[in-house]
């Protein structure tokens, strides 16, 4: 009679617990380099980062896609969700936190190396920042277009 083991079991297999080390051990980088990123950020803009929730998940859920009307969890690097600096008025307090979240595993699928992943980080969590601020994603695409073109004329 062959043996089953329960999928909790299995994990506790030496290479089950290596994998699941190093896949630890890799998220807990991810959140380090957000959290890097972050502190890159100039003063006068981490002085207004108030009530703002910084957070890692390793994929977008599906009412986050559809919020933001897409299809592919691929498709979905970051997100605000929030009332921007530019809607807030003199009422605006007692709320909860504005969230930003960055997805690990689309970040990760489209990068070949972990300096892409830093770098990709650094771009989504200033674009999401811009989103708190008020910027509206046409306008930041804009930017990010003509900061790509620019990038490819100086190498």
């Amino acid at each position: 009679m062959s043996e089953e083991h329960s999928p909790v079991e299995r994990n506790t297999e030496p290479e089950n617990r290596d994998a699941q080390a190093r896949a630890a051990m890799r998220s807990e980088q991810f959140f380090d380099l957000v959290m890097k990123s972050i502190d890159k950020l100039p003063a006068e803009f981490m002085d207004k980062l108030e009530n703002l929730d910084v957070i890692v998940a390793d994929w977008p859920s599906p009412s986050q896609l559809a919020r933001s009307n897409i299809r592919s969890r691929y498709g979905l690097l970051g997100l605000y969700e929030g009332v921007p600096h530019t809607e807030r008025d003199r009422g605006y307090g007692m709320v909860l936190p504005d969230k930003i979240t960055i997805f690990r595993k689309p970040i990760e699928a489209i990068c070949r190396s972990w300096g892409e992943v830093e770098e990709e980080i650094e771009r989504v969590v200033r674009h999401e920042i811009a989103h708190h601020f008020g910027s509206a994603e046409h306008r930041l695409r804009t930017i990010e277009g003509n900061r790509r073109r620019s990038n490819r004329r100086w190498r």
